[in-house]
C-alpha cells in the first residue's frame, strides 16, 4: 500500500500546502483508492497527481470540519461528470448524509453512481477479508474520529527443504500450499499445505487521525501501527491554546507514537502561521521524543 498526502495544512490552505487530504492507494491488494478527508481544493490536487477519481471507491471523513469536508460535494460531482457507475461509500459523523444532500440538492446536481453513506459510530466498520477498519473516537470540538487500517495476516513462505525431505515435487499445486490448502498428488497422497507454512506474517497497520487534543483512546487507536499519521498543529511552547481549540502539539504527537509503540510517525495538518523556514524546528521537537518521525508536505508518498 502507498499513502499519498494530497494536503498537509491546518484550517486554511497556504502557497505550499492545500488543507487536509490523503489517499491510500491499495496497490498490491486490489485497483481502487480510498481517500481520507476532502478538503476544499482536493480535486484539484488529484488532477496534479497520478490519481484518478473515478477508482475512489470509498471515502473516510474525520469531522465536519470546512477544511476537512469542503472539497467533498464538488469532488463526487466530478466523479459522476467523469461517467463512473461503479459505488462508492462514504463514511463520517452524524450530518454527514445531510451535508451531502443538502448540497447536491441546493446545486442541482446529480449522481450517475450509487452513494451511500454511512454515518458512524465507534468500533469495526468492516472486514472485507483483507483489511479491517475500525473507528475511534477523538477529543476534538465537533464529533470526530481516527480511523485504524488493519491488513490480515499473510500465510508464511512455504518450507521447501521439509517439502523437498517429504518427496513433494514441484507443480501446479504449490500455489495451493502457499495458500495452506490440501491437494492430492499424482500419486494419491494427501498434501496439507498448512503443515509447509512457516510462522504468520503481520499485516500492515496504519492509524490514520482526525484533529484531536491528547485522549487515551489515541494509543489504542495508534498501536504498534507501521505507519501514524497525526496532527501537529502548533509547536510545543503551544500547548495550551492547542488543546483549549482541540489540537495538539508537536511533542504530544510524537509521545503519542513511542507510547503507542508505532514503527513510524507522519506529522501533519500543519498551521499556517509556519512557513518552510519553520519546518525544520518542529520536525526537531518531533525527533527529539520519537526520532522516526516526518513532516508531510503535499504530495508526499510513504509506502506501507
Amino acid at each position: 500500500m502507498e499513502l499519498t498526502f494530497l494536503g498537509t495544512s491546518a484550517g486554511v490552505p497556504t502557497k505550499q500546502r492545500n488543507v487536509t487530504s490523503m489517499i491510500l492507494n491499495l496497490v498490491g491488494i486490489r485497483k481502487s483508492y480510498w481517500l481520507f478527508d476532502c478538503g476544499e481544493g482536493t480535486q484539484h490536487q488529484i488532477l496534479n497527481s497520478e490519481f484518478k477519481i473515478p477508482r475512489i471507491d470509498k471515502i473516510f471523513i474525520t469531522h465536519l470540519h470546512g477544511d476537512h469536508i469542503f472539497g467533498l460535494p464538488g469532488l463526487l460531482c466530478s466523479r459522476s461528470m467523469s461517467g463512473s457507475t461503479d459505488p462508492l461509500t462514504l463514511y463520517g459523523p452524524k450530518g454527514l448524509k445531510q451535508y451531502i444532500e443538502t448540497a447536491l440538492l441546493i446545486s442541482a446536481s446529480y449522481l450517475t453512481y450509487p452513494l451511500d453513506i454511512v454515518e458512524i459510530t465507534a468500533g469495526q466498520l468492516f472486514d472485507d477479508g483483507e483489511l479491517i477498519v475500525t473507528a475511534y473516537s477523538l477529543d476534538h470540538r465537533v464529533e470526530c474520529y481516527g480511523y485504524r487500517i488493519e491488513e490480515h495476516p499473510k500465510n508464511g513462505m512455504l518450507n521447501a527443504i521439509k517439502l523437498a525431505n517429504d518427496g513433494i515435487p514441484r507443480g501446479p499445486w504449490m500455489q495451493a500450499l502457499k495458500a495452506g490448502e490440501t491437494i492430492t498428488l499424482d500419486d494419491g497422497r494427501v498434501i496439507n499445505g498448512a503443515d509447509y507454512l512457516g510462522d504468520p506474517i503481520a499485516g500492515k497497520v496504519i492509524a490514520i487521525f482526525g484533529d484531536t487534543e491528547p485522549t487515551a483512546q489515541a494509543v489504542l487507536l495508534a498501536k504498534d501501527a507501521d505507519v501514524m499519521v497525526h496532527e501537529t498543529t502548533l509547536e510545543s511552547a503551544f500547548e495550551a491554546k492547542a488543546n483549549e481549540r482541540g489540537h495538539s502539539t508537536t511533542c504530544q504527537a510524537a509521545q503519542l507514537a513511542r507510547d503507542a509503540g508505532a514503527k513510524r510517525f507522519i506529522a501533519t495538518h500543519i498551521s499556517g502561521r509556519y512557513s518552510e523556514k519553520d519546518i525544520p524546528m518542529l520536525l526537531a521537537e518531533c525527533q527529539a521524543i520519537f526520532p522516526a518521525t516526518e513532516i508531510a508536505v503535499d504530495y508526499l508518498t510513504v509506502k506501507i
